[in-house]
């Protein structure tokens, strides 16, 4: 991290320079201001990326696509702090699968979860595919995705239910569904592979940074309180620990695992620095299904996990391109 502040420093003081102020005579060699727009990056994503809750700032473009881009996500945190470096391409959205990325347009619902939650601009049209918005002369590709390929989202619809029912007891949701989890996943590992090769052959000389997915449960389930909305709701302990051995760890090997067979591509994780702020902790990183007093969040990552994320997603992206 050290290395990263170092290197904001010099961005900082090129920006200066640009604005006329003095410069100390140290930092006489950082970059110049004619590299401000010289590194072209495209981030693309879910709503892990994309930032969707309230908890992760307010949706800023208008008019609204449905995407729910935030302004407290990891892509617009990382355009402030390095904007003078790169100019950022976002077209992250959140329920984006995979494949909506590589080649296939998505519907977004934007707000709009019946009988929860009506939103007023519903329905919206169709965004293409994001991949459509590297190039050529992308430099940086940022991609977070993979969850709702896997149908995480879809978990988290079910156990709850099927915890209610069992009283918090075993893992009915390990019963019913963990005999599909290594399918999924395999879906996964070979829509990733292909995702990786049609980004590269979009853009050759980018380097791709997959970025993986945050803690969401904590090594300890007993911190969960049963039945609290602001952690997992009615999800059984059982279950929950089903979910980050046997889903959500192997989630973010899967994607490791894939940007491992490609020379331009590397994994940032994110699952070690944000080990002691999941769900269930209590400086959290990640939202339960609601956020007090009202807010809808269904498990998704917060300012604060979007700050961290940028962190390590700049350091990545500062080294990508070598700057020293």
């Amino acid at each position: 991290m050290a290395r990263l502040r170092t290197r904001l420093a010099l961005l900082g003081s090129a920006a200066a320079l640009a604005a006329g102020a003095f410069v100390p005579a140290q930092f006489v060699d950082a970059p110049s201001a004619a590299a401000a727009e010289e590194y072209q990056w495209v981030a693309l994503g879910d709503s892990y990326t994309a930032g969707v809750i309230r908890a992760a700032g307010n949706t800023f473009e208008v008019p609204r696509d449905g995407c729910e881009r935030t302004d407290r996500s990891y892509p617009q945190v990382i355009d402030r702090d390095l904007g003078g470096l790169f100019e950022l391409t976002n077209v992250s959205c959140g329920a984006a699968t995979i494949e909506n990325v590589t080649d296939t347009p998505q519907h977004p619902i934007g707000r709009h979860l019946p009988p929860i939650s009506e939103d007023p601009d519903y329905p919206f049209p169709a965004v293409p595919p994001q991949s459509e918005a590297v190039g050529p002369d992308t430099d940086v590709i940022t991609v977070g995705v993979g969850g709702n390929t896997l149908g995480f989202a879809d978990l988290l619809a079910k156990c709850p239910q099927l915890g209610g029912e069992s009283s918090g007891k075993g893992t009915p949701c390990k019963d019913a569904l963990g005999a599909g989890i290594p399918a999924r996943l395999k879906t996964v590992r070979q829509e990733y592979d292909r995702m990786l090769e049609v980004l590269h052959e979009r853009a050759p000389h980018a380097k791709i940074l997959a970025v993986g997915y945050p803690t969401i449960v904590h090594q300890d389930t007993s911190s969960c309180g049963f039945g609290d909305l602001t952690q997992f709701g009615t999800i059984t302990p059982g279950d929950l620990d089903w979910l980050r051995d046997d889903v959500l760890e192997p989630l973010n090997k899967a994607v490791s695992d894939s940007t491992g067979t490609q020379d331009a591509a590397s994994f940032v994780d994110l699952s070690q620095s944000s080990h002691n702020h999941s769900v269930c902790d209590d400086s959290k990183w990640v939202e339960g299904f609601v956020t007090l007093p009202d807010q809808l969040s269904f498990v998704h990552p917060n300012a604060l996990s979007h700050r961290n994320a940028a962190d390590h997603v700049e350091e990545a992206m500062l080294n990508a391109i070598d700057v020293s």
